[in-house]
């Protein structure tokens, strides 16, 4: 069977909608962000809740950083920040039962602060599996010792 120009040019334009309806399917500004949210701290406890966080490779995440301690605490995991893409990381705060953006940022993160009864919110897609045991707040405590020391560690898995 020999293919006309017409039959060739057919098939080119059937691939390239098809290719084009898979690359929007990955499109991450039409996905719905998967949210996560970890507590750092609570009034007199240095941690995380929960302890260990889970995310799938190629998904979108709004992970939720709340702080409803009387402490300033870090989400500080270099592994972690080297595992995943930042779409934005978000400064917010409740304002009449909504939450309202106070600042944006964009690029990789590697720690992010959240003073008390804040949140900060980061979009993220993780890129590449494996574990980060590396999750710590290194702020210190007046005796010295930092919130990590005190048990304020964690773990994320990307699977």
């Amino acid at each position: 069977m020999t293919l006309t120009y017409r039959h060739a040019l057919g098939a080119a334009v059937i691939l390239g909608l098809a290719s084009g309806a898979a690359l929007a399917a990955g499109d991450l500004s039409r996905q719905t962000p998967i949210e996560v949210t970890v507590d750092l701290g609570s009034p007199g406890k240095h941690e995380f809740a929960p302890k260990q966080i889970k995310f799938e490779t190629g998904k979108l995440y709004k992970l939720i950083l709340r702080n409803n301690s009387n402490d300033p605490h870090y989400f500080t995991s270099h592994a972690f920040s080297a595992m995943v893409w930042t779409r934005k990381a978000q400064v917010t705060q409740t304002r009449d039962g909504k939450s309202v953006t106070l600042a944006e940022f964009k690029g990789p993160m590697r720690e992010i602060e959240v003073y008390p009864g804040y949140s900060a919110e980061w979009w993220l897609v993780p890129v590449a599996a494996g574990r980060a045991t590396d999750l710590r707040c290194d702020i210190k405590s007046a005796d010295g010792k930092t919130h990590a020391d005190q048990g304020m560690t964690g773990e994320i898995v990307i699977e």
